[in-house]
């Protein structure tokens, strides 16, 4: 099939003519209406600034905030997308037990607020539960590789513990997506799929691994990738315990230097930088997936 090439009409060139105008007119009234002054010179200090003791250019706040945001988004993708796997086949169980806990799980984390979730679980695991990981007794001085390690991977040290408190809210949470998004790909293959595995003697674990879940995958692909770029954005809610993801260092750069609106639009601007490619790469998946069905 032969897509036609993309085309400009008039109406989209009146469209983008009127928004162009709308955000001069913003523009405007914030310079003029609210008499704010406009200083985008100081914001390129804020993403790199020359070290004078190393002789080189280093990240700043903003970039340092970014880098955290990357890190968190990848290791609670990666936590989310096992943990939710585990939910849908338990949502799909044989068992009662299993599927009425997996089914409360999904329930309390969907429609319980995120910023309630966020603090129920950072106050329990960060007083009760990671102190026993020994995450903080990791230091330069005793552990100076595995501070290395943490810094490069995760956060540094002194962040570590709130870090993985934060990783693992955030992936407890997208899980629960994640899990209804692959039991509905599991449910929507035809029952005539499990027949024909029980016809030849397959045990439902091997239906499931060597029939079912290929198929349900290519399904889900598409809206489970939606999904995991949605995670980057939710993560900015971690801010709110302190995490200096690139939405907490956005809100102590506004409240120390007054550049709101710099500040703000620069924030947006790196957000869009991470989660435009992805966006761009899950269409992509998804007309391939579409071909292939």
């Amino acid at each position: 099939m032969q897509v036609k090439p993309a085309t400009v009409s008039l109406f989209d060139a009146l469209l983008l003519l009127l928004l162009g105008g709308i955000a001069v007119f913003i523009g405007y009234r914030v310079a003029v209406q609210l008499n704010y002054q406009w200083n985008w010179g100081a914001i390129p200090q804020f993403l790199f600034r020359y070290d004078a003791q190393s002789g080189r250019w280093v990240t700043n706040y903003l970039t340092q905030g970014l880098l955290t945001t990357l890190r968190l988004s990848l290791w609670a993708s990666i936590l989310a997308l096992f943990f939710g796997f585990a939910v849908a086949l338990a949502r799909i169980s044989k068992s009662l037990y299993l599927r009425l806990l997996a089914g409360t799980y999904v329930e309390l984390m969907r429609n319980l607020p995120p910023l309630v979730i966020i603090f129920l679980f950072y106050y329990f695991l960060a007083d009760q539960l990671l102190p026993f990981t020994g995450s903080g007794r990791i230091n330069a001085e005793t552990h100076p590789l595995l501070a290395a390690v943490s810094a490069l991977f995760f956060a540094p040290p002194a962040q570590l513990t709130p870090f993985l408190s934060a990783l693992v809210t955030l992936a407890v949470f997208e899980a629960a997506y994640v899990a209804e998004i692959i039991r509905a790909g599991i449910e929507s293959i035809h029952k005539g799929q499990w027949e024909a595995c029980h016809a030849l003697g397959l045990s439902r674990w091997q239906s499931l691994r060597h029939v079912i879940i290929p198929q349900a995958m290519r399904r889900v692909l598409p809206p489970l990738t939606g999904q995991l770029v949605s995670l980057i954005k939710d993560s900015s809610i971690v801010s709110v315990i302190a995490i200096q993801d690139l939405t907490y260092q956005g809100t102590q750069l506004m409240a120390s230097t007054y550049l709101t609106f710099e500040v703000w639009l620069t924030v947006a601007a790196l957000y869009l930088v991470l989660t435009f490619p992805c966006s761009y790469l899950v269409e992509r998946l998804n007309r391939r997936v579409n071909r292939l069905v």
